[in-house]
């Protein structure tokens, strides 16, 4: 039987909830099994503030996104952003007993796991511990130690953190809402995933994503990431902006911004008017292009700005830092009409607009391509490499690998001749629970305890 799997990315973002159903075909893309949006009512600047409507929201969209797939959805992946995420840089080191033999995975697992150990801030938890160089004795910048000897090993790390109560509200609201939390990832890395190159890594870049209550960065150097950093604003306060100054209702605030906005003011006349129909029993209004575009203008350059000093915390102006492929801008504001040419012109980068074409199979429902869904794509690509690991993992610990051991691990639901799969989610927990007694864990699948244990701790 051949092998295929399924994974589940769900979005839960400030203006919207998504959920989509993919798997990777047999040419290495992602095909697009089904999706489900919801308007997103519970959550302010990525963060959830009303769980019951939370809740219903993501109902919603899994129930849209099974009825599109024909699949029961039992397990997704989440992406965590938010105001309450930040990062940090950090060196440590453990000095090894037995350097007569080789460093394995062992040793960078017990380092990993010390660097667990930080002290934080009242209310955080580190979510995402990332290796960067590693150092054995005097020997720098290595990617790979596995193989080498030596007796003290070291590592950079970057370290994303975030406030406890907002990782429990939201893992929360997935087991409310009947599903199974199998991983959570920094939403700027699932974007990374989904619209960044290998090449693009490598040069160093600067990923830009531009959501609706949050932007999101993530910037990546030698194909290793170096900075992330959340800015508390986005699509909304532009949004926001144009229903104070121009006295329309949100609503219509956003479908001007979407159809006439511009970043760019110089692009539109003064006699260029947009006629908004007014509430019950008034006038409408009408409302100059040229006053809109300068609305915006305002602040997307705020947003842009605080772009800027972010990739100059990082030290983009050494000359060693470089980001030679510049920068990529994804998410629902990156389609903001002339936002290209104002990033170029404020950051002094070369800028293009992320999409996710060269990853996902049959572009004929461009909707899917589109930049907001960019998360949801990169979710979906993390939750199938994680599943892809454990399935390699298992076949190696020395099984055969036949229908019969197959079919321990995974349950196969055909429909649509025979072309879909389903993943049996209590079949995969037995097999992994026998397998975990002969092998260590790894940093993934001990964190997952570790938030699993946080989520228990509040019932």
């Amino acid at each position: 039987m051949e092998y295929q799997d399924i994974a589940i990315g769900l979005d839960v973002g400030t203006t919207k909830i998504v959920a989509m159903v993919g798997r990777r075909n047999e040419y290495n893309k992602i095909e697009i099994l089904g999706i489900g949006r919801s308007k997103s009512i519970g959550v302010h600047i990525g963060v959830v503030n009303n769980i019951t409507q939370t809740i219903e929201a993501i109902r919603e969209a899994v129930s849209e996104a099974e009825h599109s797939s024909g699949l029961k959805i039992k397990e997704v992946i989440v992406g965590i952003a938010g105001q309450h995420i930040r990062s940090l840089q950090h060196n440590d080191y453990i000095n090894r007993l037995d350097f007569e033999n080789v460093i394995n995975q062992k040793d960078i697992q017990k380092l990993i796991d010390q660097v667990h150990k930080l002290v934080m801030l009242p209310g955080e938890e580190i979510i995402h511990v990332l290796p960067q160089e590693y150092k054995v004795d005097s020997q720098s910048e290595i990617g790979e130690p596995i193989g080498m000897y030596g007796s003290r090993l070291e590592a950079n790390f970057h370290v994303v953190v975030g406030q406890i109560s907002s990782i429990r509200n939201i893992g929360r609201c997935v087991k409310a809402a009947g599903l199974n939390l199998s991983g959570m990832t920094l939403e700027p890395l699932a974007s990374a995933e989904a619209v960044l190159s290998t090449e693009e890594r490598e040069a160093g870049v600067a990923l830009v994503d531009i959501g609706g209550g949050t932007t999101d960065i993530a910037i990546f150097k030698d194909n290793i990431i170096r900075h992330t950093s959340v800015i508390p604003f986005g699509g909304n306060v532009i949004t926001e902006n144009i229903k104070t100054d121009c006295l329309i209702i949100e609503r219509q605030a956003e479908l001007l911004k979407i159809k006439f906005g511009s970043a760019w003011p110089g692009e539109n006349k003064e006699t260029e008017i947009v006629c908004i129909p007014g509430l019950r029993g008034r006038a409408p209004k009408e409302i100059s292009l040229k006053d809109l575009s300068q609305i915006i203008h305002g602040r997307v350059c705020e947003i842009l700005e605080q772009v800027n000093v972010e990739i100059k915390n990082y030290g983009n102006e050494e000359q060693k830092k470089r980001l030679i492929a510049g920068l990529v801008m994804t998410g629902g504001g990156s389609q903001l009409k002339h936002i290209r040419p104002l990033t170029e012109y404020i950051t002094g980068m070369d800028v293009r607009i992320g999409y996710s074409n060269e990853h996902i199979a049959g572009m004929e429902n461009g909707i899917i391509s589109n930049p907001e869904y960019a998360t949801s794509i990169g979710l979906v690509i993390k939750g199938l490499s994680d599943k892809k690991k454990h399935f390699c993992t298992t076949v190696d610990m020395g099984h055969k690998h036949d229908e019969n051991h197959t079919s321990e691990f995974i349950s196969t639901k055909f429909y649509n001749q025979n072309r879909r799969s389903n993943y049996d989610e209590s079949s995969d927990h037995s097999f992994k629970k026998k397998k975990n007694k002969k092998k260590s864990k790894s940093f993934l699948e001990i964190w997952a305890d570790k938030f699993r244990q946080i989520l228990n701790d509040t019932e």
